[in-house]
């Protein structure tokens, strides 16, 4: 398999310098609540701030569509190519110590994730993917080719929301041969699709493009899928970055 490319590199090394900011504030941060009373603290907000600052040396022209700028009311209007930062998906786990949040920068060309990024640095786990998939750490040093797996046989394992998890999904589920049911926060749902660890992760509750693209990107890069619960495709720059209903699959 090919080695990732040089934009891609790119994003894992801003990824990785932003996952350093993050842990830098990780076990004394104090939250603030957002307008929409989700939590947000500085280690989100400096983290935003490295990445936009990287991302407009490395890519320069290109807009970025970040989690914290928009919450601030910043407006931002996507175009043809353009990125999505969620520099702390997760702030609830962050905030609760378990380690299940991750740093994410995705590329947008015409409404699909391209390409894209997810660290978690308490973790040690980074996920990218372009053209292909790869698993490597913060060193940057040695990159794993990754491959979603084809469904087992004797049932899938699914993977939902630690913090959000709801009815309208849990009975959408009851279609599928579920055998073990996995709870895991942040973009990391996505990253575990692609690695071959589980093979279902579907979503009701609402979300921001922000906290899908990179997922979605590496997901696809191995082999798997995304789509809205009615089977068409989950694209970007929507009406207020808000997603529908989506589910991800393994291999098919």
């Amino acid at each position: 398999m090919p080695a990732p490319g040089p934009d891609l590199l790119t994003l894992a090394r801003i990824a990785a310098a932003a996952g350093a900011v993050v842990m830098g504030h990780y076990g004394a941060c104090a939250a603030r609540a957002k307008a929409d009373n989700s939590p947000v603290t500085d280690a989100d907000s400096h983290a935003e701030a490295l990445i936009l600052k990287e991302l407009a040396a490395a890519f320069p022209g290109v807009p970025v569509v970040a989690e914290e700028a928009m919450a601030a009311g910043q407006s931002a209007a996507a175009a043809s190519r353009f990125f999505l930062v969620d520099p702390l998906d997760g702030t609830r786990e962050f905030l609760s110590g378990n380690g299940e949040f991750t740093v994410n920068i995705a590329e947008i060309r015409d409404g699909l994730p391209v390409m894209g990024v997810v660290h978690a640095p308490a973790k040690a786990r980074m996920f990218l993917g372009d053209e292909n998939a790869y698993e490597t750490t913060d060193a940057l040093a040695v990159f794993k080719p990754i491959m979603a797996r084809h469904a087992p046989q004797d049932g899938l394992i699914a993977v939902g929301s630690r913090s959000h998890n709801d009815e309208a999904t849990a009975q959408f589920l009851k279609q599928y041969p579920v055998k073990e049911f996995v709870s895991s926060g942040s973009s990391l749902k996505f990253c575990l699709l692609a690695a071959g660890e589980a093979d279902l992760y579907a979503r009701a509750g609402r979300t921001m493009e922000w906290d899908t693209a990179a997922g979605q990107a590496v997901l696809m890069a191995a082999g798997g899928s995304v789509a809205r619960w009615d089977g068409t495709k989950l694209l970007y720059a929507k009406p207020g970055f808000e997603n529908p209903a989506f589910v991800a699959r393994g291999r098919t």
